[in-house]
């Protein structure tokens, strides 16, 4: 088994970088592959319904930011977990954008596939950003992985 995690922080090695370090060690000890892609901090373009990647499926239109390359991972993982820090009570808007654009271009490679969604926050804000990660999933007909609670991670 393999699990994509997606690292939705602009910062490498910022508290979401730890939360989810946790949880590919965690998975390790379970015997379970992961890999961590970090979207970087590099501009990321929102999506302009242009429908070009109907002609192209699996790829978005726009090759200049790291969507295609964690859209192309979704084939091979057989579970997604997606982290995100939190800005005025909703996930990182580049992480938004990766997550609609990968997710309609090639959403046929994620569908159906378990997913998790971990929400790093300062103070508040944290129960509105982890649902908003989550409606993707439900929306793609992925199982959401629960927890004894929600997957809020609270940072220094």
């Amino acid at each position: 088994m393999k699990v994509l995690i997606i690292n939705g922080s602009p910062k490498k090695n910022g508290n979401t970088s730890v939360a989810l370090n946790e949880i590919a060690d965690t998975l390790k000890q379970e015997g379970i592959e992961s890999e961590i892609v970090w979207i970087g901090n590099k501009p990321v373009r929102g999506c302009i319904a242009c429908n070009k990647c109907k002609d192209n499926p699996g790829r978005c239109v726009f090759g200049d930011d790291i969507c295609n390359e964690i859209s192309s991972k979704y084939a091979e993982a057989d579970a997604l977990i997606v982290g995100s820090p939190v800005y005025y009570g909703q996930p990182n808007g580049a992480l938004l954008s990766i997550i609609q654009r990968s997710f309609y271009s090639n959403g046929a490679n994620i569908a159906g596939k378990p997913a998790a969604a971990v929400a790093v926050c300062r103070r508040g804000g944290a129960t509105a950003a982890f649902e908003t990660l989550n409606l993707p999933f439900q929306m793609m007909n992925m199982p959401v992985v629960t927890s004894q609670y929600w997957n809020i991670i609270y940072g220094r």
